[in-house]
């Protein structure tokens, strides 16, 4: 494994997606410095943004007022 192939399989890698490459990944991983500090950050960063993009419910106010706005638009186009 090159260390191009690692550039482009991180992320499959950290989502355990790469079947048999698996083992080869990790292999070079822990043989190479350079690809090991690259696949921490892009762990760090994944679990970054997931954390950030985690789905959060809107409040139970403006789900009644996008309620009662959708309503009225809705009403306006049928007339």
């Amino acid at each position: 494994m090159l260390c191009d192939d690692v550039k482009r399989g991180v992320y499959f890698f950290l989502d355990g997606q790469l079947g048999a490459g698996q083992q080869d990944f990790s292999q070079h991983i822990s043989l190479c410095p350079d690809c090991d500090a690259r696949t921490r950050i892009s762990g760090r960063l994944r679990s970054f943004f997931q954390h950030r993009m985690a789905s959060v419910e809107a409040p139970p106010h403006l789900k009644r007022r996008l309620e009662r706005t959708i309503r009225a638009f809705s009403t306006d186009w049928q007339a």
